[in-house]
């Protein structure tokens, strides 16, 4: 279920015009985290998301220099399952209740293959608690859930470039597989 509300985006600023005008840096990892944090903190735009006790929830908002952010909602349980964000480097801040993701430290060759046998030691696992964001770069593989059996997890997300596509993975003890590729008019 899809909610729609009004976007949040952080105050423009002016500049001179110039006919000679540098090109916008790229949007970092750090800047990512840095915008997850800062609307992780807003209770008002935190309370405004509705929460649905089936499935999850979210509003998508402007973020940084152009990149996609979302405002998400976990019910008791949820969760993405496995995959990646393509090229995109990404954050996301726990804004309410408690997330875990479940990532590989290991980067996967982007395209190429459909099965992999992953070794013993790339497994990793965070908890992340309301105000506690986490940061990761391109191709990173995780999943994230919610683990509670009873209260609901808000959470912000922002990928700089736009999400090209997410690639999903199924997962049976070490071994990978590639499951579906989505593109951005699968969830929007």
């Amino acid at each position: 279920m899809s909610a729609s509300a009004p976007a949040y985006a952080p105050a423009a600023t002016h500049s001179p015009a110039s006919t000679h005008a540098p090109a916008p840096a790229a949007v970092t990892a750090a800047d990512l985290l840095a915008f997850t944090l800062r609307i992780a903190s807003d209770p008002e735009l935190i309370a405004s998301l509705p929460l649905d006790p089936e499935g999850r929830t979210w509003i998508r908002l402007d973020g940084p220099g152009g990149s996609e952010a979302w405002l998400i909602g976990w019910p008791p349980g949820t969760g993405t399952g496995w995959h990646d964000h393509a090229e995109s480097r990404g954050a996301f801040t726990t804004a309410r209740g408690r997330l875990t993701e479940n990532s590989l430290a290991v980067r996967i060759p982007s395209e190429g293959w459909q099965s992999l046998s992953l070794a013993p030691d790339v497994d990793r696992t965070r908890s992340l608690g309301a105000g506690t964001g986490r940061a990761f770069g391109e191709h990173h593989v995780h999943e994230v859930l919610n683990e509670s059996g009873t209260e609901h997890a808000i959470s912000v997300h922002a990928y700089y470039p736009p999400l090209p596509l997410i690639r999903r993975y199924s997962r049976t003890g070490p071994v990978l597989t590639l499951e579906q590729v989505e593109r951005p008019a699968d969830w929007q």
